[in-house]
C-alpha cells in the first residue's frame, strides 16, 4: 500500500489523465452498455424451462410467461351477445398475432362465461418479454378497448399487469441514483463537514462510470442481466462512498497528528487503504460464489456485481490519493470538524460496552434471536395476486372476475405440450387431478401446430408458493410415462425449477463464501477466532434480515403502511439468494473497518478493552455513516414499481442498519471484550502459510486500571483549566506513547514508514 501511494504520488498527473480518459469513454458507452443488458431467467437442463422452450420455439408464446387476461364486462349487468364477444376476441387476436388467444369459441368451455354471460374473459399467452413491460400488453389493451361490443367495458388484468402496483413506471435507474447522491451528500457534510464532503461523490460517479465501461466487454462474452444496472448504480454508489469515507477520514486524522500532506496520504493508504483492499474482495467473493449456481441469469449476476467492489478499491486507492495529494488541503475548508480527537460519545459508548459486556452480548442477541424466530416460516415462491395491487383497471378487473367464482389459478395455468393424438386423452387425465378445477384442448390453430397441442389446466389458486405448487407436482406425475406427452411448463413449473437448481445448489454457494472470507480475514486479522466471529455473526445477521422480510412483506406487518402493498404471502424464489449474497458481502464492510482499527490499536497498547474503546470511537461515527449512505441508495432503489425490486431494496436497507448498529456497534465490541487475549492470537505455521507477522495473545493488564484511563473528562469550556493530559489523550486524542509500547511486530525502525515515525 505504501508503495502504491508513493508510486501515484510521483505520477499523479499521469493517474488524473489515464482516469479522464476512462471517465470520457464510459461517459460515451453506458447507454450501449445498458442496451446490451438481457432479461433472461433461463434455466438450462431443468424440464419445465425445457418444456417452456419447446412452446416459445413452436408457438412463440406461452410456457414460463404468465398469460394477459381479456375481461368484458356487461355495463347494465345483461348478457352479453356471445357472437358480439367471440368477434372481439378474434379482432384482438388479429392485432396482436404474436399472442395466442383461448377463449369460449376456441374452447367451448363455459368457464370463460360467468355471471350468467354478463362477465366473460379470455387468456392471452403472449412472448416472453426482453424488459420490465411487455409491450404485448398494451398492444392487447389497446386493441380490446377498441373491438369491445357496445355496452361492454373492457379490461385487462394477469400477474405481469398487476405487478406494477398500479404505476406504469418509477422513476428511472438514472433518477434513483441522484436521489441516492443528494442523500449520501447530506450524510458526508455532516460527517466532513467541509467541502470534501464532494471527493467520495467524485470517486463514486467515476467508480459507477468505470464498471459500467468494463461491463460492456463482459457483455460480449456473456450475457449479463437487466438487474446488473440497478446494482451497479446504486450499491457502487454505496460502496465507492464508504471505501472513500474510510480513507478520506484516515487522511484527515494523519493531517492532524502534524504530518505534512503527501505523508498523509501514504500513511491512510497503508492503514484504511489496506482496509480498503480486504473490504473490497469479501464483498467480491459473496457475489463472486454466483458464478457457482447453474442459472444463467444469477451468474451474470455474480460476474457483473463482484465488478463492483473491484473497481471500487482500484478508484479509491488510485484517483482518491490523486485527488488528495492535490486539492485536498484545499477543498478541506472549513473546517469545523477535526480529526485530532477521536468522538466523545463513541468513546462513551466503547467503554459502556467494556464494563457491561455480558448485558450488552445480551441485548444484541435477543434482538436477533426475536428477528430469527420468523425464519422458520419462510415460504419461498411468488408475490400473491393480492399484494401486487390494490387499485386501477388490472386491480379491478380481477376482482370482478373473483367475485363472480372465478379461480385466482387462472393468473398462472399449467400448460401441458403433447402431440396432437395425445391431445384429447391427455384432457380427462389433467382434469382429474387434485386441485385442478377445470382442463381444456384448445382447437384453434392457435394452439394446435406443428404436429403438437397445448392444453390448458387451471389449478383452484394461483401457484405462488411452495405450499400451492403442489398441484404442478401432482400433474407432472400424473402425465409422466403416458404417450405423447412431451411435459409440463408453466409459472409453477418454473418455481419448482428453481428451487431445485438454486436451493438445490445453495450448500455450495454457503460453503464457498465462507471457506474464502475466513481465509481472507485470518489474512487481514491475523487471527484465527476472530474471522470465525465474523463470519458466524455475517450469517446470524442475514438470516435476522430473512427474518425481516418474513415479517415486513410475507406477513405484511409494515408492508401495506408503508408501501400501500398487501402480504404477499411468499418471498419471490431469486431474491433470498440475491439478498444472501450482497449483504453478506456488504455487512462484511463493516467488520473490517472496525476490527482493522481494533487490531491496530491493540498492536500499539497490547490490550483489548483499550482496543475496543479506541476502535470505537475511531470508527463507530464512519461506520454508521458509511451504513446510511448504503441505506438511503436502497431507500432510491425502493422507489420503483416493481414488489420485487422494492422488497430487493428494503431487505438490503434493513440489514445495513441492522448490521451497524446491532451487530457492529454492540455485539461485536461486546465479544471483542469478552474473548479477551484470544482474539488475537494465530499460530506460527498459519502466519508462515498466509505470510504475515505471527501474532500472540498478550497478557492483559488490569481491566480496572486500563477503563480508569478511559473514562473521558467533562468538555471544557472557555476559561476553564485544561484536564489532565493522560485524561484528556483517552477522551479521543492521540496519547504520547513510550518506547515500551512499542508494537512487537512493526518490525525495524528502519522500516517504520515516516507517520508512523512522527506519532511515536
Amino acid at each position: 500500500m505504501g508503495r502504491l501511494a508513493r508510486f501515484v504520488l510521483h505520477h499523479r498527473r499521469l493517474v488524473l489523465l489515464a482516469w479522464a480518459v476512462i471517465l470520457i469513454a464510459a461517459l460515451a458507452t453506458t447507454q450501449k452498455t445498458v442496451d446490451r443488458l438481457s432479461f433472461d431467467f433461463s434455466l438450462p437442463g431443468q424440464p419445465g424451462h425445457e418444456t417452456s422452450v419447446k412452446v416459445n420455439e413452436i408457438y412463440g408464446n406461452g410456457g414460463e410467461q404468465q398469460p394477459s387476461i381479456l375481461v368484458l364486462t356487461s355495463k347494465d349487468g345483461t348478457p352479453l351477445p356471445q357472437a358480439a364477444v367471440t368477434a372481439t376476441f378474434a379482432k384482438v387476436g388479429a392485432a396482436v398475432p404474436q399472442a395466442r388467444i383461448v377463449d369460449f369459441a376456441d374452447t367451448r368451455d363455459q368457464s370463460f362465461v360467468v355471471a350468467g354471460g354478463s362477465v366473460q374473459y379470455a387468456l392471452a399467452f403472449t412472448p416472453i418479454p426482453r424488459s420490465f413491460s411487455s409491450p404485448e400488453s398494451k398492444q392487447l389493451e389497446a386493441a380490446l378497448i377498441a373491438n369491445a361490443p357496445p355496452g361492454a367495458t373492457a379490461a385487462i388484468t394477469g400477474i405481469g399487469e398487476l405487478s406494477t402496483n398500479g404505476q406504469n413506471s418509477g422513476p428511472g435507474v438514472l433518477l434513483e441514483t441522484m436521489l441516492g447522491a443528494l442523500g449520501a451528500l447530506a450524510v458526508l457534510a455532516f460527517v466532513f463537514a467541509s467541502f470534501l464532503a464532494l471527493v467520495p461523490l467524485a470517486i463514486a460517479a467515476v467508480s459507477i462510470l468505470s464498471t459500467f465501461l468494463i461491463l460492456l466487454g463482459v457483455t460480449y462474452l456473456t450475457d449479463v442481466s437487466f438487474i446488473v444496472q440497478f446494482l451497479v448504480s446504486l450499491i457502487g454508489l454505496g460502496v465507492a462512498i464508504d471505501y472513500s469515507l474510510l480513507v478520506v477520514t484516515r487522511w484527515r486524522e494523519e493531517r492532524a497528528y502534524g504530518l505534512d500532506n503527501s505523508s498523509a496520504v501514504v500513511a491512510s493508504m497503508r492503514t484504511a487503504g489496506k482496509a480498503v483492499v480486504f473490504s473490497g474482495v469479501t464483498v467480491a467473493i459473496g457475489l463472486a460464489a454466483l458464478i457457482a449456481l447453474p442459472v444463467p441469469f444469477l451468474r451474470s449476476i455474480g460476474f457483473g456485481g463482484m465488478l463492483i467492489p473491484l473497481v471500487s478499491v482500484i478508484v479509491s486507492l488510485t484517483l482518491l490519493p490523486a485527488i488528495l495529494a492535490g486539492i485536498g488541503p484545499r477543498v478541506d475548508w472549513p473546517r469545523i470538524r477535526h480529526e485530532a480527537e477521536a468522538s466523545r460519545s463513541w468513546t462513551r459508548w466503547g467503554i459502556w460496552i467494556v464494563r457491561r459486556r455480558w448485558w450488552a452480548a445480551a441485548l444484541a442477541m435477543a434482538v436477533l434471536v426475536i428477528l430469527l424466530i420468523p425464519v422458520f416460516n419462510i415460504k419461498i415462491g411468488l408475490a400473491s395476486s393480492a399484494s401486487l395491487a390494490k387499485s386501477g383497471p388490472a386491480y379491478e378487473a380481477l376482482k370482478t372476475l373473483e367475485d363472480n367464482g372465478v379461480p385466482t389459478g387462472i393468473l398462472t395455468p399449467i400448460e401441458v405440450l403433447t402431440d396432437r393424438a395425445a391431445a384429447a386423452p391427455t384432457v380427462p387425465t389433467l382434469q382429474g387431478v387434485p386441485g385442478v378445477v377445470d382442463a381444456y384442448h384448445p382447437l384453434g390453430p392457435g394452439s394446435n401446430r406443428e404436429g403438437t397441442s397445448v392444453l390448458i389446466a387451471i389449478p383452484d389458486q394461483e401457484t405462488s408458493t411452495a405450499d400451492s405448487v403442489q398441484v404442478v407436482k401432482d400433474v407432472k406425475s400424473a402425465v409422466d410415462g403416458q404417450p405423447g406427452v412431451i411435459g409440463v411448463t408453466g409459472v409453477g413449473a418454473l418455481q419448482i425449477d428453481y428451487l431445485k437448481a438454486v436451493y438445490g445448489n445453495f450448500p455450495l454457494m454457503l460453503g464457498l463464501i465462507v471457506l474464502l472470507s475466513y481465509i481472507l480475514l485470518v489474512r487481514a486479522f491475523r487471527s484465527v477466532l476472530l474471522p470465525l466471529k465474523a463470519v458466524v455473526l455475517n450469517l446470524i445477521s442475514v438470516a435476522a434480515t430473512f427474518g425481516f422480510m418474513v415479517m415486513f412483506w410475507q406477513y405484511g406487518w409494515g408492508s401495506e403502511a408503508i408501501f400501500g402493498i398487501k402480504a404477499t404471502g411468499a418471498i419471490t424464489f431469486w431474491l433470498p439468494l440475491m439478498v444472501f449474497a450482497f449483504l453478506f458481502g456488504l455487512s462484511m464492510d463493516y467488520e473490517v473497518f472496525i476490527l482493522a482499527r481494533m487490531r491496530e490499536e491493540y498492536d500499539k497498547s497490547e490490550s483489548t478493552d483499550m482496543a475496543v474503546v479506541r476502535g470505537l470511537a475511531r470508527t463507530g461515527r464512519l461506520v454508521t455513516s458509511a451504513a446510511l449512505v448504503l441505506f438511503l441508495a436502497f431507500l432510491s432503489l425502493a422507489s420503483g414499481p416493481q414488489t420485487d425490486i422494492k422488497l430487493f431494496a428494503t431487505a438490503l436497507g434493513f440489514g445495513i442498519l441492522l448490521d451497524a448498529t446491532i451487530v457492529r456497534a454492540l455485539l461485536v465490541p461486546a465479544l471483542v471484550s469478552l474473548l479477551g487475549r484470544w482474539n488475537w492470537y494465530l499460530p506460527d505455521w498459519v502466519a508462515k502459510v498466509l505470510r504475515v507477522p505471527p501474532s500472540k495473545a498478550h497478557p492483559e493488564p488490569a481491566r480496572e486500571i486500563a477503563l480508569a484511563h478511559l473514562v473521558p473528562p467533562p468538555r471544557r469550556r472557555r476559561g476553564a483549566v485544561p484536564a489532565e493530559p493522560e485524561a484528556e489523550a483517552y477522551a479521543g486524542a492521540e496519547p504520547e506513547r513510550p518506547g515500551t509500547q512499542t508494537p512487537t511486530d512493526r518490525g525495524a525502525a528502519s522500516e517504520q514508514s515516516e507517520s508512523e515515525r512522527i506519532r511515536d
